[in-house]
């Protein structure tokens, strides 16, 4: 049940910052208000996945995964340019979640 907690802080995490793009600084009210709200669900479900996942792993896949489909979003949604260095930076947080799970300080 906890990594379907961090799946659903995931999926808050994604909404919140595409809704904090949207809200273009806080100055359009309904899309700060929905940012707001979906950061308060992605923490509140964060906090539970970490009653029994470790702090380490829970955030590295809950910002690795983020990052990636949060650049593949920007990249779709807002019409972001995407370079080689980005490409290779994200490669390297995933290369980093997929070590970080399988030799981690809990295995």
């Amino acid at each position: 049940m906890s990594y379907v907690y961090l799946g659903t802080a995931i999926i808050g995490e994604l909404i919140g910052t595409n809704l904090l793009k949207a809200a273009a600084g806080f100055t359009r009210f309904w899309p700060s208000v929905g940012a707001l709200m979906a950061y308060g669900i992605c923490f509140f479900f964060l906090s539970l996945a970490m009653k029994s996942i470790d702090l380490n792993v829970a955030y590295a896949i809950w910002a690795g995964i983020g990052i990636v489909i949060t650049t593949v979003l920007a990249v779709i949604l807002w019409r972001e340019p995407i370079n080689f260095a980005s490409i290779l930076g994200i490669t390297l947080v995933v290369v980093g979640v997929v070590v970080l799970n399988l030799y981690g300080p809990s295995h």
